[in-house]
């Protein structure tokens, strides 16, 4: 298996449906020839995401596991993840395991309003927020007033 194919099929320990590399956070492997020591490249989600520990030692397992003994993992904040790195595959990821998808970030100056959220469930854009904050801090506790389902959403960033 390529350095890049193990790195980017570590998966996100928060988001267990999706992939470090459908989330974006996965930013780019290197492997140097000569040495075969590799390199990968990654951006936090933001910057106190206490994800990120375990994601480095995820990777640094999946590059040996894949025999690529020598690896190094790095960690940059600019430029800043995005929301909009998400993967259309990682979206329809998070949307088939009931997160709703985070929508596009808005361009600079531009005032977001939220008008609703579609349950990931049944659709229905008859939603409400019930806590700016979920199961983790990257995601709003949301519930259907259709079918009555609570569902994480995955806030834009």
């Amino acid at each position: 298996m390529t350095a890049r194919a193990a790195a980017a099929s570590v998966v996100d320990p928060e988001i267990r449906v999706i992939t470090i590399d459908e989330l974006g956070i996965l930013r780019e492997v290197e492997e140097d020839s000569t040495t075969g020591r590799v390199t990968v490249t990654i951006t936090p989600t933001y910057t106190g995401c206490p994800a990120m520990d375990v994601i480095r030692a995820d990777i640094r397992r999946a590059l040996a596991v894949a025999g690529h003994l020598d690896a190094e993992v790095r960690t940059v904040y600019s430029p800043p993840w995005s929301t909009d790195w998400i993967s259309e595959g990682g979206r329809a990821k998070l949307a088939a395991a009931g997160i709703a998808p985070p929508a596009p970030v808005p361009a600079a100056g531009v005032v977001p309003l939220t008008l609703a959220v579609r349950c990931p469930q049944c659709g229905s854009p008859e939603t409400e927020q019930v806590s700016r904050f979920g199961s983790t801090a990257c995601k709003a506790l949301w519930r259907c007033r259709s079918c009555s389902e609570p569902f994480d959403h995955l806030k834009a960033l």
